[in-house]
């Protein structure tokens, strides 16, 4: 009975946890399943009934339902942000760990400037102070230098790029720091043999950096691949916050499932499309834990 009662205090001690855990994480996902099979909406709030995987079908079986238009930008938008996110950081933080240069400190505080300020404001500044059609300041420059005004957020391509932008200027804090972290742990002799073998800076580069920064890279890229995929802030208050839409019709997945279930109503589909986005991010999470130990 002892080692039974000793086997025991563990999972007792665990178990408040395990509540806990299961009222935060896993009710909420188990009941957006369950709100996922019905035809819940607006309209059918109480007497909402079950249709089975009708709002999967939906989504993912119809071209013109803009699921998979969303998901097809959500890749693009995923891919090419953590490929620029990563290779700017790169670069500056390369630049910053230059020997002889002066006022790194300075330097490096201002680029974690926008970390320091909260989304939303900064999202505000670029889309106001930058971005307006009337006053930004990217406009004033195009009038100076003799160009037209632009709505740079009016149109698609024009957004999406102006939505890079703004991602990069805020993963640059995080992505930098890393970088700059495991810089400062390479062997210095190692440039200095490889100079004395005559290699220059690209080789230094090529055969000795990148190859040091591999341990950090990989948890650095899939942090920014979970975070850029799962990006809303900037796409929705940029092109898409009420009383102030843009003009642009892009979509990510996060957009479109926040505009079924609190513009068009549709809980039903709404939670269809957070399912799916869940085992999206489940099966990227698993594949990359496997990658990660084989490596």
């Amino acid at each position: 009975m002892k080692k039974i009662k000793r086997g025991m205090q563990p999972w007792l001690y665990c178990f408040p946890a395990y509540v806990l855990i299961g009222a935060i994480v896993l009710f909420p996902i188990l009941y957006t399943g369950y709100i996922s099979l019905t035809n819940m909406n607006l309209y059918h709030w109480q007497d909402y009934g079950f249709v089975g995987l009708d709002n999967y079908v939906r989504a993912l079986g119809k071209v013109d339902s803009g699921f998979l238009a969303a998901l097809g930008t959500t890749i693009l938008w995923t891919a090419a942000n953590m490929l620029l996110d990563v290779a700017v950081s790169y670069v500056l933080a390369v630049g910053l760990n230059v020997e002889g240069l002066r006022g790194k400190r300075v330097y490096k505080t201002l680029l974690i400037f926008p970390w320091a300020m909260p989304a939303y404001v900064s999202i505000l500044v670029w889309r106001v102070g930058m971005f307006n059609t009337e006053f930004g300041l990217l406009n004033k420059l195009l009038v100076a230098l003799g160009g037209t005004k632009t709505d740079f957020l009016s149109r698609n391509v024009s957004a999406f790029l102006s939505c890079m932008v703004l991602n990069l200027w805020m993963s640059l804090p995080y992505m930098i720091t890393m970088f700059d972290g495991a810089l400062q742990s390479i062997d210095r002799s190692m440039y200095e043999s490889a100079e004395l073998e005559g290699a220059n800076v690209w080789q230094k580069n090529w055969y000795i950096t990148i190859p040091s920064l591999k341990k950090i890279m990989a948890p650095v890229v899939v942090m920014t691949t979970f975070t850029t995929f799962k990006q809303f802030d900037i796409v929705y208050l940029l092109t898409m916050q009420k009383g102030s839409v843009s003009g642009s019709t892009m979509q990510t997945i996060i957009t479109y499932a926040h505009q079924n279930a609190f513009v068009s109503n549709n809980y039903g589909l709404s939670s269809a499309v957070s399912i799916v986005i869940f085992v999206i991010i489940i099966a990227f999470s698993a594949w990359t834990n496997r990658k990660t130990t084989e490596a």
